[in-house]
């Protein structure tokens, strides 16, 4: 405030009480960054997936061949109904395209809904999880503290009747169910896993076997629906103008009777193989594997079977759906809370981590001053006041690293012994705990071997002069 009561550069810097247990710094720009959007949980997926639509699509990075299997689909299915649609349904009956196009609908709509699907993806274990997963493994193992153990690959369940070999998973840190499998391409543990398909994009597992087994079953139909067709339509027009006048007037029909002849062998056997594994309710994993004999009187007979062939179809077919696990479209929730480091022996719960973080870069805001190289006291001067209560006493030894210290006549006096200063006591460099940020590894203070506790007078003017410090500096 200068002269005359006019009013100088220092009237709109005011003083403000600030409050040292916020969880905002002082030290902070005014101007305060925008949160960020959480994110959801495929964005962080472990596994190699690709996702679309904000995670509603899901599939496996490898899609060139899924690519390759819709245009085989869309072209051979649209030749049909552009050039030999039009003649069938004239000569013979219009519902020769009806029926096509439900067949390609529903070809369409089971190849879609397998492609974009989960699987049955398990989701890993976290950090905790796998931690205590190792320790009942300790436990129930006995292990002591001898050299390194591996954690056991397999545990043993019992399956109506016949044993069952749990294998441990040492990328998704889980021992996988039973029936499930980690796939190399998808890098995924996948619950009840039949196999990766390319043609699809995807891996087959629970949650999409049975729109898997409609698509190949509907596909096979559909391609011997257009490739007899097709024959049909060059017959009759080979009729009326000759063959090679036929296939003249109609090339796209030669086209779509190589594509369908090609593919019809494999795709109908594939149809075969699966609806035999469906009526055996077994994977494609355990039918190449083995695991399993038909016949329920051996002693590796399938424990997962019904014993009938229509309940084992109705179960595969018909059961209710498992809900995703992974819940891929889920947001990611921070952790509010969490357990902060000791500062200066007081032990603060629920502080979050940017509030430790500050704590550490600010040490002058805790209750506890720092010590400086200033306020050391001279040989001869008497600067102790009382023990500290939040700290464990002890008593003065020499560290072992400097034997000849009592030698030095300088350290000596520097060093108050026993009998001068009765009733105090000293603590020990390893006794003394140093908070996290207070003072650097190379200052002098860290290497000192006493411990000098400030006064209380000295310990307020100290708070005080660096709160005023803080607030000026943030009114500016």
């Amino acid at each position: 405030m200068t002269p005359g009561g006019g009013s100088g550069p220092m009237k709109d810097c005011e003083y403000s009480q600030i409050s040292t247990h916020s969880s905002s710094s002082p030290m902070e720009s005014p101007h305060k960054k925008k949160k960020s959007a959480p994110k959801r949980k495929w964005e962080v997926f472990p596994g190699r997936n690709k996702f679309f639509c904000n995670g509603r699509i899901m599939m496996a990075r490898q899609t060139g061949v899924f690519y390759l299997t819709l245009v085989l689909i869309l072209v051979t299915s649209g030749l049909f109904f552009a050039f030999d649609c039009p003649y069938l349904s004239e000569k013979i009956t219009p519902a020769i395209p009806a029926i096509g196009g439900i067949l390609f609908f529903f070809v369409m709509g089971t190849l879609l809904r397998t492609s974009f699907s989960d699987p049955g993806v398990l989701p890993r274990a976290t950090p905790d999880e796998a931690a205590d997963l190792e320790r009942q493994i300790d436990i129930a193992n006995g292990s002591s503290s001898g050299g390194y153990r591996p954690p056991p690959r397999t545990k043993e369940v019992i399956i109506n009747g016949q044993t069952v070999k749990l294998k441990y998973c040492f990328t998704c840190k889980i021992f996988r169910p039973p029936r499930a499998s980690h796939c190399s391409l998808c890098d995924n543990c996948v619950e009840r896993f039949d196999h990766h398909c390319p043609w699809v994009g995807n891996c087959v597992g629970k949650r999409n076997y049975r729109f898997f087994y409609m698509f190949i079953l509907s596909l096979s139909f559909l391609t011997v629906f257009i490739f007899a067709f097709v024959i049909t339509h060059v017959i009759l027009r080979s009729q009326q103008t000759g063959f090679l006048n036929a296939l003249k007037d109609s090339p796209a029909s030669v086209l779509e009777a190589v594509v369908c002849f090609f593919s019809v062998w494999s795709i109908v056997g594939l149809s075969g193989f699966h609806t035999y594994l469906i009526s055996s309710n077994q994977t494609t994993n355990e039918d190449i594997k083995g695991s399993w004999s038909n016949k329920r009187g051996k002693e590796n007979y399938n424990p997962y079977s019904y014993g009938n062939i229509f309940t084992n179809c109705c179960a595969a077919l018909c059961g209710p759906l498992s809900p995703s696990l992974i819940d891929r479209r889920g947001f990611i929730q921070p952790d509010t809370a969490q357990l902060a480091g000791p500062s200066n022996g007081i032990t603060m719960y629920g502080a979050t981590q940017s509030q430790s973080n500050m704590a550490a870069a600010t040490p002058l805001l805790q209750s506890e001053p720092s010590i400086t190289s200033e306020e050391l006291p001279l040989p001869g001067k008497t600067s102790i006041s009382g023990p500290c209560a939040t700290l464990t006493l002890g008593q003065p030894t020499p560290p072992s690293s400097m034997p000849n210290l009592t030698s030095d006549t300088g350290l000596t006096d520097m060093i108050p012994l026993k009998e001068e200063h009765e009733g105090h006591q000293f603590l020990t460099p390893e006794e003394a705990p140093s908070p996290p940020g207070m003072l650097p590894s190379g200052s002098p203070i860290t290497h000192s071997h006493t411990m000098h506790v400030l006064s209380l007078a000295s310990q307020d003017s100290l708070h005080e002069d660096s709160v005023r410090g803080l607030v000026k500096l943030s009114s500016v």
